[in-house]
């Protein structure tokens, strides 16, 4: 890459636009760890469609690798730059541009922040139902760049569930105009879902058209304590029949997950004791007040006679609700409270029969190389999601073995290694547990005809 490239592009796109040199602030480079790479060459911050596009026709040209970014919060440094990468900051391109009652939808730029989003149409009495701890400064374009699951995966989806239609630039600059307000459009290959969770390497999603719905009235939450990870299955049954689509979170924490986080992390309250084996966070939400607090009552009500949950409780306000979710929601910074160099972070799907039995072996196998490691286990249960984190202090030079061992283990009991944080370059060297050979080679042959000079996002979830 040369100056007069980097000239070229000041002079192509609007005035600050371009920022070189000194103006590049370091956020540009870190990750969430605060781990750096080098300094990209130049961070381009669109504030349109067409600004995208007339980038991507020069990248395209000179064949200039670049890099998308969103709110980098990522997890598995998808969005971090290679040496000799642009950076393409979508940080400008951040307007709710509609709320269509009518339509049940909503359009937005691809760097309005999740929250935004989920403010602008409470407004309108409605909610954007995807909801994750990073809400406040993840984008939603790299919700749609990841298939962003989250906290309420069981009543309404993944990210790819709640997109009706999709704005995107392709790599030579083309821009498919696929926003579209509605749901049926059967006319041929449904385009938008080529890069729902692709991670950019196949474009540039700038607009989404974002299916959206009536913010329920009421909404209950409820934090139980159980014996045991069969009592956990049970309660999921019994929730998903006394709610039925009243169930709008379901979520679990073994007990190291739950004590540490009371003991670590500041600030938190203490609903229930912290000697329990598992606790699960249990939302229930719609219109009628008095049913949702009856069924939820109900239910662990029905639970306790029958000796399922050891303890409970129900949030009385807004706040205590709060609390009780600020609990499972605080996991980032309780891994902040360890050594990074000695912390593995996994987010992988499991079957829920078998979810039990895989941390098992899991702790008990990574214990084999490091009899000092240990575990913290929480996640999405309801929708088979898991989150770890391998502790391994005394052993920090054995990162490489002890992840390949953990998503080996993971391949053993037939579950993907990514749930929904997705690949980018941390995971890339263990996708082959999760794919075939033919997937994977079907992927590249996308990649090679959408983008044939390899620009976009090079090197993240395979290598061309």
């Amino acid at each position: 890459m040369t100056d007069s490239f980097i000239d070229r592009l000041c002079k192509a796109l609007r005035k600050g636009s371009v920022l070189t040199g000194t103006d590049i602030d370091s956020r540009y480079y870190h990750d969430l760890a605060g781990k750096p790479v080098a300094q990209p060459r130049a961070v381009v911050r669109p504030r349109t469609t067409e600004d995208v596009s007339a980038l991507l026709r020069l990248c395209h040209g000179e064949k200039v690798p670049l890099t998308t970014q969103g709110g980098m919060t990522g997890l598995v440094r998808g969005a971090l730059p290679n040496p000799n990468e642009i950076v393409l900051s979508m940080e400008l391109m951040n307007a709710v541009e509609e709320v269509d009652i009518s339509s049940g939808a909503a359009v937005a730029q691809a760097g309005t922040p999740l929250q935004k989003i989920q403010e602008r149409v409470g407004q309108e009495g409605y909610m954007f139902p995807l909801d994750l701890a990073a809400r406040g400064s993840c984008t939603i374009g790299g919700n749609i760049s990841t298939n962003a699951g989250g906290n309420r995966v069981i009543r309404y989806g993944m990210t790819r569930d709640l997109i009706l239609g999709l704005e995107v630039v392709t790599a030579d600059g083309t821009v498919l105009q696929g926003l579209r307000k509605y749901i049926k459009n059967n006319t041929g290959i449904d385009l938008k879902q080529l890069f729902i969770g692709s991670e950019g390497v196949l474009g540039v999603v700038t607009r989404a058209a974002l299916r959206i719905f009536p913010a329920p009235r009421e909404r209950q939450v409820a934090l139980c304590a159980l014996p045991s990870f069969t009592r956990v299955i049970s309660i999921l049954g019994m929730a998903r029949k006394h709610l039925g689509g009243e169930l709008s979170a379901f979520e679990v924490m073994w007990n190291e997950y739950y004590r540490l986080a009371l003991e670590r992390v500041n600030g938190m309250v203490r609903p229930l004791p912290v000697d329990y084996p598992f606790y699960v966070l249990i939302e229930a939400s719609g219109d009628d007040a008095h049913r949702v607090h009856a069924d939820l009552e109900k239910l662990l009500d029905t639970a306790m006679r029958a000796n399922m949950i050891l303890d409970a409780t129900l949030s009385t306000s807004n706040a205590s609700a709060a609390a009780i979710w600020r609990i499972r929601d605080c996991s980032l910074e309780l891994a902040r409270t360890f050594p990074y160099a000695a912390r593995i972070a996994l987010d992988v799907s499991i079957a829920i029969n078998r979810m039990d039995q895989y941390v098992k072996t899991i702790v008990a196998r990574i214990k084999e190389i490091d009899p000092g490691a240990f575990t913290i286990v929480f996640g999405h249960a309801g929708d088979g999601n898991l989150h770890i984190e391998l502790h391994h202090e005394h052993t920090p030079d054995r990162r490489q073995e002890l992840e390949r061992l953990a998503y080996q283990i993971t391949s053993e009991f037939g579950g993907s290694i990514s749930a929904e944080h997705g690949i980018g370059i941390v995971k890339r060297p263990y996708l082959q547990m999760s794919r075939t050979w033919e997937e994977i080679e079907t992927m590249r042959t996308l990649k090679r005809v959408l983008d044939p000079n390899n620009i976009l996002n090079p090197g993240r979830i395979f290598m061309m």
